[in-house]
């Protein structure tokens, strides 16, 4: 019995952390790059709400996903024009895109539907479960971790992926450059402003994606508020992993896991109350940012982009 439930919430736990890892994934490259973008939360739930209505109507879902894609990118490019062109504030800015997305994304599901009605309460396609062969029959992980739907997997990829690409290729140290020293880079020959378009396109895509996943395949449909709070907790992630792709799935199973264990206890009928329980995985990304903020040696050790937030203007010469 007590098997059976602990692969019933890592089942749980790996699904609940592939949205926020995709999103997280995302952050991590665009704050890498040297943007900080805080519209995480307004372009996740335009993934989701984009991608389950594309989905619906094209009867496809990896239409919805390359929608949701498309469309994190084009919200980031939005971002990326006002901070890197304009050089505006990238904090007003990343705010701003999430009152747009959320206020947005609310509207059209309201108007997405057939005949123009609201997409809430329909069925449409979906990512199912896959077992992968032989991996699937591995004792108690086999289920819980390749008996999962195809993004899961694609998320699988996805991390060392990023991880090598960032640590191990000229593209990532020229990445970690611009976030680092952009004037630098500059006078080695990067091309600071296209990359960092590139790279906070590239984030917003990702974001995207983590959208398209909680409505495709986490919680398939569109409600409300689908994300709830999700973008935010992605960016605390970030700060969690210290801008690395590996610890980013650390971070991602502990969220994941107290939303599992959240619905466990639901399903148990605990006596806790539902608002409380729903609020475990807030307060639980409160904990980690006070945390990371009062240990200072950590903070020096490993920190933020040194450019981070800094709009680079190319006759500034260091």
């Amino acid at each position: 019995m007590e098997i059976a439930l602990f692969a019933s919430i890592l089942t749980i736990t790996v699904r609940a952390g592939t949205s926020l890892m995709y999103a997280t994934i995302g952050e991590i490259i665009t704050e890498r790059a040297g943007i900080l973008n805080l519209g995480v939360e307004g372009m996740m739930i335009m993934g989701a709400v984009t991608a389950f209505a594309a989905a619906f109507h094209s009867d496809s879902a990896w239409l919805g996903v390359a929608t949701a894609m498309v469309v994190g990118g084009l919200l980031a490019l939005i971002h990326a024009f006002l901070t890197i062109t304009l050089r505006a504030d990238q904090t007003v800015s990343g705010l701003a895109l999430t009152i747009f997305g959320t206020g947005l994304a609310s509207f059209l599901g309201q108007r997405l539907g057939p005949d123009g009605m609201p997409l809430v309460g329909q069925v449409g396609p979906r990512f199912h479960k896959v077992a992968l062969p032989v991996l699937a029959e591995i004792p108690v992980i086999g289920l819980a971790l390749f008996h999962q739907d195809v993004l899961v997997y694609v998320m699988y990829l996805l991390v060392p992926l990023a991880w090598y690409i960032l640590y191990k290729t000229r593209p990532g140290l020229h990445l970690r450059a611009i976030g680092e020293s952009p004037h630098t880079a500059d006078a080695m020959g990067v091309n600071v402003i296209g990359l960092r378009y590139l790279y906070t396109v590239l984030g917003g895509m990702l974001v995207g994606l983590g959208g398209a996943h909680l409505s495709l395949a986490y919680t398939p449909g569109w409600t409300e508020n689908l994300t709830s709070g999700r973008g935010w907790i992605a960016i605390a992630l970030v700060i969690f992993a210290t801008w690395d792709p590996a610890r980013a799935v650390i971070g991602a199973l502990l969220f994941g896991g107290v939303n599992a264990i959240q619905f466990r206890l639901q399903a148990a009928g605990a006596t806790i109350p539902a608002a409380f329980l729903n609020m475990l995985p807030y307060a639980l990304t409160i904990i980690v940012l006070v945390i990371i903020t009062w240990w200072e040696a950590f903070r020096k050790r490993v920190g933020a982009p040194a450019a981070l937030g800094i709009p680079y203007m190319r006759e500034e010469r260091a």
